[in-house]
């Protein structure tokens, strides 16, 4: 145990030197894999993960879902959910904030995605709001915290991720995602709310709404029909998760060459930007498994539950402290490292924690409510300075708001946040309840 703890000093002492966080930990965890059984173990374990993780028939539901969250992207269905969210609440006091918040719910469950909601609706809601007159830091923290709600409405990438690092039901785990996704939107709205009864003068009455094209409402009822097919496809048994991915990623190609909003350039970008952000996830994938069998094999998760099992502490607050450890993390790490990291760490401790409750008394039941813990708070580190990832997306899209501003405007939706993270931890059926019922 105590290699594993000097190897994670030394991960993030190269974190800090700024090395890439996956060559870091394939560094770290073959390096001391080699210390312990040998370097011709370390390099045969190095290659066999490679080749693993790169011809893994469930991993490749991440570029398929990626694809998809891209094409629709680039399609113009993001401005179609924003009108139709503007229409549904624009008139209410920071109605276009909380139109914005609803349109970037509604892009996340096809997108999977939050740096891409975050990216799109910047592009989208942002104009609009400037125009009737909003506070820049109203209506970009909107929008950041907003896509912050496409790491947990399925169909989640980060979801399927922790599925295969556990090996939990992918599907269990959408399903699961779906009330705190909309618990997260219906505070979010809260806190719009909230602000503009406070200030006012951050978001000036909106008095005309801008009537919807045709093609806009037919955007609207493609993507609720293509959210439909996937999550219905997946529960109705016609395809399972993996195969969903494929499925989604056609049917959106044909959705987007429907409504005309897609050109061979726009496909050629969507392609290209897939290709590079899975490069860099399954660079982070394949970092992030030399350095679990490092750690597993010093026998941290081991040590680690049998020290607190000697502690004899409640086993909420052990959840608690792993809460406390994910908030400080989020401040230095982005959200995938983490969770890749951390994961393999103290998804064991579900196996051996008792918390007093029946819901949770099935380790597969008490898996799927901490990954939904765990990507809460991880939404949380999206929008925490100093490495608030979301915030910095908009910072690159809205070049003339202060990054100062996007963090104040984050505020009142953290706070929220911290809320919804406290609801979901009191009261795990928040999580099952859907899951039991299915």
């Amino acid at each position: 145990m105590l290699e594993s703890l000097l190897g994670f000093a030394v991960l993030l002492t190269l974190i800090f030197l700024r090395l890439p966080i996956a060559f870091a930990m394939a560094l770290v965890g073959m390096t001391g894999f080699a210390l312990m059984r040998g370097w011709p173990a370390s390099w045969s374990m190095v290659g066999q993960v490679a080749f693993d993780s790169g011809l893994s028939y469930t991993l490749s539901v991440v570029p398929l879902f990626i694809l998809m969250g891209n094409l629709l992207s680039l399609s113009g269905i993001a401005h179609g959910l924003f009108a139709a969210a503007d229409r549904l609440l624009g008139r209410a006091p920071g109605g276009l904030a909380m139109a914005s918040v609803l349109a970037c719910g509604g892009f996340s469950a096809v997108s999977g995605s939050s740096l891409a909601t975050a990216a799109t609706m910047s592009k989208v809601a942002m104009p609009s709001m400037r125009r009737y007159g909003y506070a820049d830091s109203l209506a970009a923290g909107s929008i950041a915290a907003g896509g912050t709600l496409g790491i947990l409405i399925p169909p989640s990438v980060i979801l399927i991720i922790y599925g295969l690092l556990t090996e939990s039901d992918i599907g269990k785990l959408f399903i699961a995602g779906i009330l705190p996704g909309l618990l997260g939107i219906l505070l979010y709205i809260l806190a719009v709310w909230a602000t503009v009864r406070l200030k006012p003068a951050l978001a000036p009455r909106a008095t005309e709404r801008e009537a919807m094209s045709r093609r806009e409402r037919l955007g609207v009822l493609g993507m609720l029909a293509l959210f439909a097919f996937i999550m219905g496809g997946i529960y109705g048994g016609f395809f399972t998760p993996t195969e969903a991915a494929g499925m989604g990623a056609g049917a959106a190609l044909l959705l987007c060459f429907g409504l005309g909003g897609l050109t061979r350039k726009g496909l050629f970008k969507a392609v290209l930007e897939s290709a590079r952000t899975t490069a860099m996830i399954f660079a982070i994938i394949i970092g992030a498994e030399i350095f679990t069998n490092f750690i597993n094999f010093a026998g941290l998760p081991d040590g680690l539950a049998a020290w607190i099992a000697g502690l004899d502490v409640n086993a909420f607050l052990v959840i608690a402290a792993i809460i406390v450890i994910y908030l400080i993390l989020g401040c230095v790490l982005e959200s995938l490292s983490m969770i890749l990291l951390t994961v393999p760490i103290f998804y064991p401790l579900m196996y051996e924690l008792d918390f007093g409750i029946a819901m949770l008394a099935d380790p597969e039941a008490a898996l799927i409510w901490f990954a939904i813990i765990v990507v809460v708070v991880t939404e949380i580190s999206l929008i925490t300075p100093p490495v608030g990832l979301n915030v910095f997306v908009l910072r690159a899209v809205l070049r003339d708001v202060p990054l100062k501003t996007v963090f104040a405007g984050v505020t009142p939706f953290w706070m929220v946040d911290i809320l919804r993270l406290a609801l979901i931890v009191a009261i795990p059926g928040l999580s099952l309840w859907l899951v039991d019922a299915m």
